[in-house]
C-alpha cells in the first residue's frame, strides 16, 4: 500500500487505534497484529465472546484441552492492554506461573512480575507498600497466595483477572472450599476471564460454582439452585433445563477438538512400554529405604511435610541409585547435625535434587501439624544414633551399585524409539524427562559413554553448567541483532537451550522445569524415565511436543520395573484409565477433569506406598482407587454436561469458516495500514524494503520486518527485530500522523497508478468532489470509536463510506492549501449527521437488546430469591401438618403435650417468616431496581466527537 499524504497517514493513524464494537473481529485488530502465533478461527471466536460477554463481569472460557485457551486469554488481555487497559492479574497453579510469564512476552511482547512471597517482601522493604500495583506489568501469582493476599487484590481497580485451571474453584459453594471462596470475595466486582476445560465434573452445583465468579446475579442462593436444577438431566424438567441453558449461554463458551481439525491437525502418540528388572542389590536397596519410609518415627525427616518429602525422596529412590546416594548421605548429615545438637538446617535443603520443589510445597498446601514429642532428649538421641547406622548401610549399598538396569535400558529405549522416528521420517531427537538433576548428571555421562557424545544437552531449573553457559553466550551473540534476546537472563538461557537441541542436540535430559512453557514440537520422541504420578504433569510433559504444530506422531516411551508390583498398578491406571500415552488427543477432558488437582491423586498414590506391605495389600488397595475413579466419571454428567455447553458441530464450524475469512481481511487490512503510515512517516528516518516488509533506521542501522513476516520461515530476515502496532517506533509514528493539523487542500487520487483494480472505484475517474472525515467516539454498553466520512461529487451525488475507504487506497498528491465553501460545509454536515445517527440507533439496538437480556436475568433472580422465601413456608406447613397428624395418633398425655410445645414453636416461627415474606420481597425488589438504576447509568449514551480534516478530491 502506499501512502503519498498526510491525510491517508492520519486517517490510517486513526484505524489501526480505534477501538471497534465486540460484535466485529475489528475488536481485536491491535492484539491480532501484534501477536507472534499463528492464530486459528475458534481463538479469535474465544476473545470476542469474552470481549460480548461483556468484560465488565467476564466470561467462562471452556475449550478442550490443546485448543489454547492461553492464547485466547492472551488476545483478550493483548487487546485491552494496546487500549491501555494495563491493572491485569493473573491467577493460577504453581507450575504455571512461568509458563504465563513466558508465553505473553514471547507470543504478546507484554512484560510480567511473578509475584511470591519472596520478592514480594523485598518490594515492600524497598518501599513499595503495595506491590500489587505494577506499571505497565501483567502481575501473576498462585491461588495460595492469592489466598493469603485477599486485601492487597481488593485494593487494585483491575481491568482484568484471569483464573488459569479455574475448575479447581469449582466446589466454591462448599464451605470447605476455603482457596476458592476467599479468591471469589478478593475478586468480586472486576471483569475476570475464567480458564477450565472442565467446568463440569460431578454435579450442576460445579457450574454453579463457577458461575457465581462472574455474575453473582445470573442464579439466586445455592439452595434455590439445589431445587431448580438438581444435579443432572436426570433430575431435572426440560423447562428448567432449557433456562439453565439460556442463563450460562452468555458467559459461557465451549469448542471441541473435533470441530477444529479443519484449522488444527492432530498427530498420534504411539506408546512404547520398556520394561526392566532391577539387580539384586538394586532391589534389595529399594526394599530397604521403602520399609525405612514406611516407619511412624523417622528422626532424620522434618515432621513437618513429613508426607510431601516422603514422596520426593520416594521420588529419587525409583530414579536411580547415583540420586539416592546423595540422599541418604544428607540425611546422616541432617543427623549428625541431630546427634552434635548443630543449628537446625533448613528442612528441605537435602532436596535441592529435585526442580520446582517450592511450586510442589505450594501445591501440596501441606498442613502437618508437629506431633508431639513425647520421648526425652536422651531418647532422640538415641534414635538419632541407630537411625544414622541403618542409614549409613543403605548409603554403602547404594555407592556399591555402579550401574542400573534402568539406565542401561535407556540406550535399548533410545534406539526403539530413533527406529521408530525413523519410519515416520520424523526428526531423531529425544527429551528425556527424569525428575532428578542427579539422574540427569549420571544419564548424560552415560550415554555420552555410549555413541551419543556432543549430542545430549541437560535443561533443568538451574541451568548453569559451563556447558549451558557456552550454549547461552553463543546464542546471546548470534541473536545480538534481533528481538530474541529478552534481557532476563533465566528466559534467555531456556530459548538458547531449545535452539540448540533443535539445531545441534540428538537428546535433551530434561527435568520438571522443561515440561512448562517450552515449544518442543520439533521433537517428538518423550522420553518418561521418571513417571510422575500427577496425571496433570505427565500430559503437561507430552504436550511440549504432542501440541498444535506438530508435524508427525508423537512416540511416548515409558519406563516399568517389573520387580514392583506398585509401579505395575500405577501405570496401568495412568495408561488405561486416563488414556496418556496412545491416540489423537492424549487424555480425555472426562478422566483428567475428574480430577480436582493431580495432586490429590498422587496423595491417594502416596499412601499407598506408605500404608501397604503386601502384594495383596497393593492389588487391593489399587482396586478401591480405580472403583473411586470409576465412581467420579460419570457417564449421566458427561451426557449433561454435551447437552449443556455443547454446541451444533455444522452451527460451530460455519462460525468458525466465517470467523477465519474475518480474522484474514482484518489482519490484511491493518497490516498494509502499518505499512503505509510506516513508509509516510518514517521516511525521513529509515530506508524502507516493502519486498521484504522490512527497513533499516538511518542513525542505528537496525533492521525491522513486519511481525508477520518473521511468522513465515521463508520470509523471514536474519538480525532483524520484530515490528509491530504496539512497538515503540510505532507508536511514535502514528502519535506523530494523528496529532498533526491538517488545513483544507486539494488532493488528487491516481486510480491508473494503483496496482489493482477497485470496481467501485472506476465510476470515480474524472470526477472532483468534496470529503470530511469525523471521529465519533460513543460510550454505552461498550467503548467504540467510528471514523465516519461524508463526501459527494461536483454534482451534490453523496458517495457511500465504502468507496471513501477504498479511494484512501490510491496513490495520491496533496495541492495548494484552499478554502471550502459554506454550502458545500453545511452538505458535508448534514451527511454527517444522517451517518451519525444511523450509527448510534445501531449501537441503541444492541444496547436495548443487552438491557433486555440484563433485565431477564434479574427478573428470574429475583424470582429465585422471592421463590426460597415461599418454598421455605411451604415446607414448614408441611413439617406443622406431619407433627400435627402424629400428636393425634400419640395416646400418651405428656408426649402429647410436649408434641404440642414443639408444634406452636413452628407455628410461631411460620407466622413469623409470613409476616416477613412481603419485607424481604420489598427488599428484593429494591436491590433489584438498585441494580437496574446503576445499568442504566451505564448504558446511557456518552458521545466525544470532532473533526479530523476536510480535503478536495479528484480521480485520474
Amino acid at each position: 500500500m502506499t501512502v503519498t499524504t498526510a491525510y491517508q497517514s492520519q486517517y490510517y493513524a486513526y484505524e489501526l487505534t480505534k477501538q471497534n464494537a465486540s460484535d466485529s473481529v475489528g475488536r481485536l485488530s491491535q492484539s491480532l497484529i501484534s501477536a507472534t502465533v499463528d492464530l486459528n478461527p475458534h481463538q479469535v471466536e474465544a476473545a470476542l465472546f469474552a470481549f460480548r460477554a461483556p468484560l465488565e463481569k467476564g466470561a467462562l472460557l471452556a475449550d478442550e484441552v490443546g485448543l489454547g485457551k492461553t492464547i485466547e486469554a492472551g488476545l483478550v488481555l493483548s487487546q485491552l492492554w494496546a487500549e491501555r487497559k494495563r491493572q491485569i492479574l493473573i491467577i493460577v497453579p504453581p507450575p504455571l506461573r512461568k509458563q504465563w510469564n513466558r508465553e505473553l512476552i514471547e507470543k504478546f511482547y507484554i512484560p510480567s512480575i511473578i509475584l511470591e512471597s519472596k520478592n514480594y517482601n523485598q518490594l515492600i522493604k524497598e518501599g513499595n507498600l503495595h506491590p500489587f500495583s505494577q506499571k505497565d506489568q501483567v502481575v501473576i501469582i498462585s491461588h495460595t497466595f492469592a489466598r493469603n493476599k485477599e486485601q492487597d487484590i481488593q485494593r487494585i481497580p483491575w481491568d482484568l483477572i484471569i483464573i488459569d485451571e479455574a475448575h479447581r474453584l469449582r466446589n466454591v459453594y462448599k464451605k470447605s472450599n476455603k482457596i476458592g471462596r476467599v479468591i471469589r470475595e478478593a475478586t468480586a466486582g472486576f471483569p475476570k476471564l475464567l480458564l477450565t476445560a472442565t467446568p463440569l465434573q460431578n454435579t450442576l452445583m460445579e457450574l454453579y460454582g463457577l458461575m457465581s465468579f462472574i455474575d453473582p446475579y445470573l442464579f439466586g442462593d445455592e439452595i434455590t439452585f439445589r431445587k431448580q436444577f438438581g444435579n443432572g438431566t436426570r433430575e431435572i424438567s426440560k423447562q428448567n433445563f432449557e433456562d439453565l441453558k439460556e442463563r450460562i449461554k452468555p458467559v459461557c463458551h465451549r469448542t471441541l477438538r473435533r470441530q477444529v481439525v479443519e484449522y488444527v491437525p492432530y498427530t498420534k502418540r504411539i506408546p512404547i512400554l520398556q520394561e526392566f528388572s532391577s539387580s539384586e542389590e538394586e532391589w534389595e536397596l529399594y526394599e530397604k529405604v521403602s520399609s525405612y519410609l514406611q516407619k511412624d518415627d523417622i528422626v532424620a525427616l522434618p515432621k513437618s511435610q513429613r508426607s510431601l518429602i516422603t514422596l520426593v525422596v520416594r521420588k529419587i529412590l525409583a530414579s536411580s541409585t547415583f540420586a539416592l546416594s546423595d540422599t541418604l548421605l544428607s540425611l546422616i548429615q541432617r543427623l549428625d547435625d541431630i546427634i552434635n545438637k548443630e543449628t537446625k538446617i533448613n528442612e528441605t535443603d537435602f532436596l535441592l535434587d529435585i526442580d520446582e520443589l517450592d511450586d510442589t510445597l505450594e501445591e501440596w498446601e501441606v498442613e502437618e501439624k508437629e506431633i508431639e514429642e513425647s520421648r526425652n532428649d536422651n531418647e532422640i538421641l538415641e534414635s538419632a544414633k541407630k537411625e544414622r547406622e541403618e542409614l549409613y548401610s543403605y548409603y554403602e549399598l547404594a555407592q556399591s551399585i555402579k550401574e542400573n538396569a534402568k539406565g542401561q535400558a535407556l540406550l535399548t529405549a533410545l534406539s526403539t524409539g530413533f527406529n521408530t522416528l525413523k519410519d515416520l521420517e520424523a526428526n531423531e531427537k529425544a527429551v528425556v524427562f527424569t525428575e532428578s538433576r542427579r539422574t540427569q548428571k549420571y544419564l548424560k555421562e552415560m550415554l555420552e559413554q555410549n555413541g551419543y557424545e556432543g549430542k545430549v544437552v541437560i535443561f533443568n531449573g538451574t541451568n548453569n553448567t559451563d556447558h549451558i553457559k557456552g550454549i547461552y553466550e553463543k546464542w546471546l551473540e548470534k541473536h545480538q541483532h534481533d528481538d530474541q534476546i529478552t534481557g532476563s537472563r533465566q528466559i534467555d538461557t531456556r530459548a538458547a537451550i531449545v535452539e540448540h537441541f533443535r539445531d545441534e542436540g540428538s537428546i535433551m535430559i530434561a527435568t520438571e522445569s522443561a515440561a512448562e512453557g517450552i515449544n518442543l514440537q520439533f521433537c517428538s520422541l518423550v522420553v518418561n524415565y521418571d513417571l510422575p504420578w500427577n496425571p496433570q504433569r505427565i500430559e503437561q510433559r507430552i504436550g511440549r511436543c504432542h501440541r498444535y504444530g506438530q508435524k508427525y506422531d508423537v512416540v511416548v516411551i515409558n519406563f516399568l520395573n517389573q520387580k514392583n508390583a506398585a509401579d505395575k498398578r500405577v501405570y496401568e491406571l495412568l495408561s488405561n484409565k486416563f488414556n496418556l500415552f496412545n491416540g489423537i488427543f492424549g487424555s480425555s477432558d472426562e478422566v483428567l477433569g475428574s480430577l480436582e488437582s493431580g495432586v490429590d491423586f498422587e496423595k491417594r498414590i502416596q499412601q499407598i506406598y506408605q500404608t501397604c506391605r503386601t502384594s495383596e495389600e497393593i492389588q487391593q488397595a489399587f482396586n478401591d482407587l480405580q472403583k473411586e475413579l470409576d465412581e467420579q466419571i460419570q457417564e449421566k454428567m458427561m451426557e449433561t454436561r454435551k447437552h449443556l455447553l455443547e454446541n451444533f458441530d455444522d452451527e460451530v464450524r460455519d462460525k468458525l469458516r466465517n470467523q477465519y475469512e474475518q480474522t484474514s481481511i482484518q489482519m490484511s487490512k491493518m497490516e498494509r495500514f502499518l505499512w503505509g503510515i510506516s513508509i509516510y512517516e518514517g521516511k525521513d528516518e529509515a530506508e524502507f524494503n516493502s519486498s521484504s516488509l522490512s527497513f533499516t533506521l538511518n542513525d542505528t542501522n537496525e533492521r525491522y520486518q513486519l511481525i508477520s513476516q518473521a511468522k513465515k520461515p521463508e520470509k523471514k530476515q536474519k538480525d532483524v527485530h520484530y515490528y509491530r502496532l504496539g512497538h515503540p517506533i510505532a507508536e511514535k509514528w502514528i502519535e506523530q500522523a494523528k496529532s498533526r493539523d491538517l488545513t483544507v487542500k486539494e488532493i488528487t487520487f491516481n486510480y491508473s497508478a494503483y496496482e489493482g483494480k477497485v470496481s467501485i472505484l472506476s465510476s470515480l475517474i474524472g470526477l472532483t468532489g468534496w470529503l470530511s472525515l469525523d471521529l465519533l467516539k460513543v460510550s454505552s454498553s461498550e467503548k467504540e470509536e467510528h471514523l465516519v466520512f461524508s463526501a459527494v461529487d461536483s454534482e451534490g451525488n453523496q458517495i457511500d463510506q465504502e468507496s471513501c475507504e477504498k479511494l484512501f487506497e490510491l496513490p495520491a498528491e496533496e495541492h495548494e492549501t484552499i478554502k471550502i465553501s459554506e454550502p458545500i460545509q453545511n452538505t458535508l454536515q448534514i451527511i454527517y449527521k444522517h451517518q451519525k445517527e444511523s450509527i448510534l440507533n445501531e449501537i441503541q439496538e444492541k444496547a436495548n437488546s443487552y438491557l433486555d437480556r440484563e433485565l431477564d436475568k434479574l427478573d428470574k433472580w429475583s424470582k429465585d430469591l422471592k421463590g426460597k422465601l415461599e418454598i421455605d413456608l411451604k415446607e414448614i406447613d408441611i413439617e406443622i401438618a406431619q407433627l400435627q397428624k402424629e400428636a393425634r395418633l400419640t395416646r400418651m398425655v405428656r408426649e402429647k403435650l410436649e408434641m404440642n410445645k414443639v408444634i406452636q414453636e413452628k407455628e410461631r416461627k411460620r407466622n413469623e417468616m409470613r409476616r416477613n415474606l412481603y419485607d424481604e420481597q420489598d427488599e428484593i425488589d429494591r436491590q433489584k431496581q438498585r441494580l437496574f438504576n446503576d445499568m442504566e447509568n451505564r448504558l446511557e449514551q456518552k458521545i466525544i466527537e470532532g473533526n479530523l480534516f476536510i480535503i478536495k478530491w479528484s480521480v485520474i
